[in-house]
């Protein structure tokens, strides 16, 4: 893993290390000399368990075309009919859908530094509690070879985002 300069770094990466800068986070983003795209990519470049990895998963609300984002633990799915009890009909987000509506191409999506879309809010965000089962967690930084460590409790406080229980039973 190496601290970057930004300056030559992508837009996505740079602006979630904007945001984490504007908010005060204790830990830059850092670039992965491989590629992360999946969560278990991610936790064996950074060495950790695959819960450790905070991914964000899109969905498209269907009553708006509002993009909303999960962000849980990379060893848990998020259980579809539990989150439509807090949205309405959700509807699946191709990957055109969720560079367009977040500014991130799947596999980089994180959970802020999103691009701004005209006419679109940014993302409905939710947290869900699995990841409260960790210390230490990595989201991804706008790009799959970008991530940045925090803590669940700073991921609620760095989104404003509730903390929800919408995974699948194991």
């Amino acid at each position: 893993m190496l601290e970057i300069n930004n300056d030559a770094r992508p837009e996505g990466f740079k602006r979630v290390s904007a945001a984490l800068a504007e908010k005060n986070h204790a830990h830059p983003p850092l670039w992965l000399e491989v590629s992360a795209r999946t969560s278990q990519e991610a936790a064996e470049a950074l060495g950790v368990s695959l819960g450790q990895i905070a991914k964000s998963v899109v969905f498209r609300r269907k009553a708006d075309e509002h993009a909303v984002m999960v962000i849980t633990s990379g060893d848990k799915r998020v259980d579809e009919k539990k989150l439509r009890e807090l949205t309405g009909p959700l509807g699946r987000a191709d990957a055109d859908y969720v560079k367009a509506r977040t500014g991130f191409s799947i596999g980089g999506v994180s959970p802020l530094g999103f691009a701004p879309v005209q006419g679109a809010a940014d993302p409905l965000l939710f947290i869900d509690r699995e990841l409260f089962r960790f210390d230490v967690i990595w989201a991804a930084s706008g790009h799959p070879n970008g991530v940045f460590r925090l803590t669940p409790a700073e991921l609620e406080a760095l989104t404003g985002a509730p903390v929800i229980d919408v995974v699948q039973e194991a």
